[in-house]
């Protein structure tokens, strides 16, 4: 940019110069080689404008695209976070879906080993009540053996038939 700057005073300075030989001496203006040099200024002073726009333009571009990266970068680390955080998210889900399944099975298997054990038990009284009526059976058959041996009515009766005496 001082580059420019300076070119710019010298530029500045050979136009005021000029400006002074144009007032003193008028025939210099008519002079060709004078009229050239000052085209040649002027040519000049346009390619050193384009050449700081060509640079201006090329730090600006530079900067688009630095910002352009950085912000890439900062999206990509946003989307990099966002996916840990579900792949989180989703690892928490399977192992409390896990637990579940774990419990579900251990609940299932007590309420197996409960049922086993509830159907144990009613074959036991079953087996039970299936004795004591053939024991009840057999000492039924006994006394009525020994009733008819003996001739004797048994005194108690049972309550739906009544008394044989």
């Amino acid at each position: 940019m001082s580059h420019f700057i300076k070119e710019n005073s010298d530029l500045a300075e050979k136009k005021s110069s000029k400006e002074f030989n144009e007032g003193e001496n008028k025939v210099l203006t008519n002079n060709k080689s004078h009229r050239g040099s000052y085209d040649r200024d002027i040519a000049l002073s346009e390619l050193d404008k384009e050449k700081t726009l060509s640079f201006i333009n090329a730090w600006e571009h530079n900067q688009k695209a630095k910002v352009e990266n950085k912000s890439q970068k900062k999206l990509a680390n946003v989307n990099s976070w966002e996916n840990n955080q579900k792949a989180k998210l989703e690892a928490k889900l399977k192992r409390v879906e896990q637990a579940l399944e774990n419990k579900k099975a251990e609940y299932a298997e007590k309420t197996r080993n409960k049922q086993a054990s509830i159907h144990k038990e009613a074959e036991e009284k079953r087996a039970m009540i299936e004795a004591k009526r053939g024991e009840d059976i057999l000492k039924t058959e006994e006394m009525a053996a020994k009733h008819r041996a003996t001739g004797h009515v048994p005194k108690k009766s049972y309550g739906c038939f009544g008394s044989y005496k």
